[in-house]
């Protein structure tokens, strides 16, 4: 260690903490700043349109396709007792199911989250009603490449 003229140690010793800290924070700064990912907007992502009416009941909204995920953001209105579910697809494989409670005669909003855990994600899944005895009623198929749904499981 060279020691400048006219410097105490402590000094040197100042200098060099000061050093460390500041390559420190810059190094655990720029980890922060690389590990932040990009974020996106839902714009960026497909949305698919459903529409399900059985009677007066219905279930309508917007299923959002993400990289491993989709979300089914609806409102449901059950006359009588109804029941709506959600299952993503990686083509005939099923990757996730959720569903609603049974709802007599009442509204309200419905979210299902659905994990699609796969590479490239789900690319169809099904929305559909039934009664409190679990009789289908009525469903859509919605594909991700599309951006639509379709009437029927498919």
């Amino acid at each position: 260690m060279v020691i400048l003229k006219g410097t105490s140690k402590v000094n040197t010793r100042t200098r060099k903490v000061g050093a460390a800290v500041t390559a420190a924070a810059s190094v655990a700064a720029g980890m922060v700043f690389a590990a932040t990912p990009a974020t996106a907007t839902v714009a960026e992502y497909p949305t698919s349109s459903f529409s399900i009416e059985y009677g007066a009941s219905y279930y309508k909204g917007t299923a959002t396709w993400y990289n491993r995920s989709v979300d089914v953001n609806g409102s449901f209105k059950a006359t009588g007792c109804r029941r709506v579910y959600a299952r993503a697809f990686a083509g005939s494989t099923s990757l996730d199911f959720k569903s609603s409670s049974t709802w007599c005669n009442r509204s309200g909003p419905v979210r299902f989250s659905l994990d699609a855990n796969v590479v490239g994600g789900s690319d169809n899944i099904w929305i559909y009603m039934t009664d409190e005895n679990q009789t289908f009623l009525k469903g859509q198929t919605c594909y991700r490449s599309l951006s639509y749904c379709v009437d029927g499981l498919h």
